[in-house]
């Protein structure tokens, strides 16, 4: 899970752990069995590897400045 982790550095995803907890973040580090995710307000989440269920990555819808959806 590590590995996997390692390659999505940069990357914004949704981390699952069990069934109660879920993060989103910015995957900023992986080292020592935990992963780092930084949130929208620019916190940092310290996540332990070993009890991460499953992982999505986020998609980024493209903002289109002057058009309302």
């Amino acid at each position: 899970m590590e590995e996997l982790l390692k390659t999505l550095l940069g990357k914004r995803i949704d981390v699952t752990c069990g069934t109660n907890a879920a993060f989103r973040g910015d995957v900023i580090d992986v080292k020592g069995g935990v992963l780092f995710l930084r949130d929208e307000d620019e916190k940092v989440a310290y996540v332990a590897v070993d009890k991460i269920a499953v992982v999505y990555e986020c998609d980024e819808p493209h903002i289109r400045p002057g058009f309302v959806s």
